[in-house]
């Protein structure tokens, strides 16, 4: 009677089940490879040595790839030691349905428009029709309220980021009125 003894060599499929059981490696490693881009372009940044004060144009950089650098070192560890996510519950939907493609067009259209006219139309025209479109595209029953909207949204944008904020948007024929 002969009998097979057990070798110790990991499988294929062993190595397979290991990765699967520890996939968000992957993510610790892209937060990681994240954390160390944004720390390198902070520390790279010329900045004016004229100004001085406690915080600078690299201040938030350097929190910001600390911070994903910290996140990712903790997911490793607690991946490395049984953590698993849980499972998302979901919304109530149902899966056997397809998936509304028109919806996804029309809103990819609208993006595009946007970016194609924003040069020549200018932020708050060419914003007024990216919210129109998104809302008419996200299924608004409202034809005659939703171009005020829309319009209202994308000058009180141009407002805030163009007076307030002090980031300059494409004014287009609007420039001299705004």
């Amino acid at each position: 009677m002969t009998t097979t003894t057990p070798t110790t060599t990991e499988t294929p499929t062993a190595r397979r089940s290991w990765l699967r059981e520890h996939s968000e490696l992957g993510v610790s490693a892209l937060l990681f490879l994240l954390g160390v881009l944004v720390l390198t372009d902070a520390l790279a940044m010329n900045i004016d040595m004229g100004r001085r004060g406690p915080v600078g144009p690299r201040t938030v950089p350097l929190v910001v790839g600390t911070g994903l650098l910290v996140v990712a070192v903790l997911l490793a560890v607690d991946v490395l030691r049984g953590g698993r996510g849980e499972a998302e519950g979901g919304e109530d939907v149902d899966l056997s349905e397809p998936g509304d493609g028109r919806t996804v067009l029309l809103l990819a259209g609208v993006f595009l428009g946007f970016a194609v006219l924003i040069g020549p139309l200018g932020f708050p025209i060419s914003g007024a029709l990216l919210f129109w479109g998104a809302a008419y595209a996200l299924g608004s029953h409202h034809h005659h309220r939703d171009p005020l909207i829309a319009a209202t949204l994308s000058l009180l944008t141009y407002a805030v980021f163009d007076n307030l904020l002090g980031v300059p948007l494409p004014g287009g024929p609007l420039m001299g009125v705004l």
